[in-house]
């Protein structure tokens, strides 16, 4: 049962015309997810100015063709990814109460053999509707005519994550660009976006100080398996369950507490699938995220 969320996120300098941005984080798919695909291709409806990918769109490899169709509706609009540690490795059984562990993954057996799964032909297929590669590097995208910054890394659960330096901008940005060529973000600077798989402390305190206007990420299901009235018990992470369970947060900044939150939006999407080894969510539906960027007051 999926559903799409809406959320306003006031990023936006005054003055500024509204942008929806489209959301798809861990699909997890296989040659057994056709009513997922059918739903994820049904958002298309939607007509986002952005759609941002933030990882995991395999289980196995036979996910690749529905992955394929999944995305084809969107292929045509700007859009920006990252990649997941499922889209490198094939998902394997493991036992749930691993993810009662600090880290889960401490109890991997290092020597157990893991398929690859075919990451080229993932990443090929998003790059083929000019979607920004945002592994490891620094892009930008153009929406309606303007330009939008991008940060990303590749996945710091399989720790593959490298932060990009200010200086690997790329040269195509020009040195001083007119005001008007940037949607501008709220403290008057071009609109900065983070994508990330997993979100790790490191890689979002370092877009924080990296002044990313807004991050988005993926990864931890929403906790998958949610107490009503408590939310994720747990984020297979080393983020706070109550920005998991809010999905909408600032961050470094304590939740509750305005006076002392950072400038950074953090959204943390639970994501449309599963493994296919634990294909159960409770008090967590699978979901896709229409956020649209508004301008701080």
């Amino acid at each position: 049962m999926p559903v799409l969320r809406r959320l306003d996120v006031p990023v936006l300098a005054p003055g500024e015309e509204p942008l929806t941005l489209l959301h798809l984080s861990d699909l997890h798919l296989t040659d057994r997810t056709a009513a997922r695909v059918a739903w994820v291709r049904s958002l298309s409806r939607l007509q986002p100015d952005i759609v941002i990918n933030t990882g995991d769109n395999l289980s196995f490899a036979s996910g690749l063709a529905p992955l394929s169709d999944a995305l084809e509706p969107f292929l045509q609009l700007p859009g920006a990814f990252v990649m997941g540690d499922h889209d490198y490795r094939s998902t394997t059984f493991s036992l749930p109460t691993r993810y009662l562990r600090r880290d889960p993954r401490d109890a991997d057996d290092p020597q157990r053999e893991v398929e690859a799964l075919p990451w080229h032909e993932v990443r090929d297929l998003q790059r083929s509707g000019g979607w920004v590669d945002l592994t490891n590097t620094r892009g930008e995208l153009r929406v309606r005519g303007r330009r939008v910054r991008l940060v990303g890394v590749d996945d710091p659960h399989a720790d593959r994550d490298v932060y990009p330096q200010p200086s690997e901008v790329s040269e195509a940005a020009g040195p001083s660009p007119s005001e008007n060529t940037w949607v501008r973000g709220r403290e008057g600077h071009p609109l900065h976006l983070g994508l990330v798989h997993a979100p790790y402390r490191r890689v979002l305190s370092a877009m924080s100080a990296d002044d990313v206007d807004l991050a988005l990420a993926g990864h931890t299901h929403g906790g998958q398996l949610c107490l009503p009235g408590f939310g994720a018990l747990v984020t297979n992470c080393d983020l706070d369950r109550e920005r998991v369970t809010r999905r909408l947060s600032q961050y470094p900044g304590q939740i509750g507490q305005p006076q002392a939150a950072d400038h950074m939006y953090l959204h943390v999407s639970a994501g449309l699938g599963t493994s296919p080894f634990t294909p159960v969510r409770l008090a967590c539906r699978p979901e896709a995220t229409l956020l649209t960027l508004l301008p701080a007051e």
